[in-house]
C-alpha cells in the first residue's frame, strides 16, 4: 500500500500578478472554478461511472472520514485501486499525511458546522508519487458528507 509521509504544512503559493499576457490564464482559471462548483453541486447524484469521467480527483467522505466514493482519477494519482479504498478511513489508513490542521482540522470543523467550502494548496507526500495539488473541501448538506476535489497545483483539471 502506498502511504504518504508526514510533512509540515506547505507554504501558500505565490499570488498571481495579472499582466496582459496572464489575463487569458486568469480567465481560464475562473472558468475552471465555475466548472468545479457545478461538479460539486451535482456530485451527490452522480454514479460511480459518472464520477470516473471527471477530470479531477474526487473522494466522498462520511462524517467520520470513511471513504464512500473514490474516483478513477484519484485512484490513478494515488496508485491505489478503488476497490481497496472504499470503506476505509481516509485520514488514518489511506492518506495519513492529511491528518494536519490544514486538511483534517478543516474537515472536522466543517462536519461539526455542517458547512464547508474551502480551497487550499497541499503536498501529498506519497512515497511513490509525491505531488503538489489544490484541494477543495465541500460539505454536502444533502448527503451530510464531505467531497474532496483534487486538481493540479494551479487548480486545473488533472485527468
Amino acid at each position: 500500500m502506498f502511504q504518504c509521509m508526514d510533512t509540515p504544512d506547505t507554504p501558500p503559493r505565490d499570488v498571481w500578478r495579472l499582466t496582459p499576457a496572464s489575463h487569458e490564464a486568469h480567465e481560464a482559471h475562473h472558468a475552471h472554478e465555475a466548472h468545479k462548483a457545478e461538479i460539486l453541486s451535482a456530485a451527490d447524484t452522480m454514479s460511480g461511472e459518472e464520477l470516473d469521467t471527471l477530470p479531477y480527483g474526487m473522494i466522498q467522505l462520511d462524517a467520520t472520514g470513511r471513504i464512500l466514493k473514490y474516483n478513477a482519477v484519484e485512484s490513478r494519482l494515488a496508485q491505489l485501486p478503488q476497490a481497496t479504498t472504499v470503506g476505509r478511513k481516509f485520514f488514518s489508513e489511506i492518506a495519513p499525511c492529511t491528518k494536519v490542521q490544514q486538511f483534517y482540522g478543516q474537515f472536522k470543523d466543517g462536519v461539526l458546522r455542517e458547512s464547508l467550502d474551502t480551497t487550499f494548496s497541499f503536498h501529498f507526500a506519497f512515497k511513490q508519487n509525491p505531488r503538489d495539488v489544490t484541494v477543495r473541501l465541500f460539505y454536502s448538506k444533502r448527503t451530510r458528507s464531505v467531497w474532496v476535489m483534487i486538481s493540479d497545483r494551479e487548480g486545473n483539471p488533472i485527468g
